[in-house]
């Protein structure tokens, strides 16, 4: 297969002319990259979780990217344009909003918070305002409408799946991508991509690789656990 593009955490390759084969890595970055790092069987278990999340998803009315688990490291989706946004809900302050805006660690929000960051390495994914990505002619009012109203819905169903688990979700990341006119939820949905406390409020994410605490990839396949019961 041709390979289309090697990033952080993964590599694309062409399948087919409508159809793309993702591989998991399981290299590590935080820090826009500053910080590097290997978590043995991240790769695996980002797959499969992500995998099970995009089909229950799926089987919730939301619309996805992915087709199929082909191996361990493996998924295939349909290709799609990816907009050039990460689209991030919050239900506490955590990380680089806690330290934005000078907030304990774990502080409850009034309300999801939803926010935008220009999907930019070079730039260090800046935030950016709606109006700026329609003055920038980045998406449509209309698609931004979808992937908002795509993204809440997806943390509704998220929040009340990991708690059934229990685990909390403290905030997550999501990338959209569209095809033939149609917004369809793409990347991963994985440790990678969310923060997730478990009954004591410890995390089983890569704020442990972020913060040197230890026990990263044991953390990384307890949630695999979970989500897979």
């Amino acid at each position: 297969m041709e390979k289309l593009y090697e990033g952080k955490a993964k590599v694309l390759y062409r399948e087919g002319p409508d159809t793309l084969r993702v591989y998991f890595k399981d290299e590590a970055t935080a820090f826009n990259a500053q910080k590097r790092g290997v978590i043995p069987g991240k790769g695996v278990v980002n797959n499969k979780v992500s995998a099970a999340l995009f089909r229950y998803l799926e089987a919730h009315g939301v619309k996805t990217h992915f087709l199929e688990e082909v191996s361990d490291r493996e998924m295939r989706v349909r290709r799609v344009e990816i907009l050039p946004l990460e689209v991030i809900l919050r239900f506490r302050a955590a990380g680089s909003f806690a330290r934005r805006y000078g907030l304990k660690e774990g502080t409850p929000l009034k309300m999801p918070l939803l926010e935008f960051s220009l999907k930019n390495d070079a730039l260090g994914d800046p935030l950016i305002c709606e109006n700026a990505v329609l003055a920038l002619g980045l998406t449509t009012e209309g698609e931004l409408e979808g992937v908002k109203a795509a993204t809440l819905r997806v943390g509704d169903l998220l929040k009340a799946f990991f708690a059934e688990r229990g685990l909390e979700l403290v905030d997550f990341k999501l990338e959209f991508g569209k095809v033939g006119g149609e917004i369809l939820l793409a990347d991963e949905i994985s440790p990678d991509t969310m923060r997730l406390w478990d009954e004591k409020g410890e995390p089983l994410d890569k704020d442990r690789f972020r913060k040197d605490l230890g026990g990263v990839e044991e953390a990384y396949r307890e949630v695999l656990r979970r989500v897979l019961g």
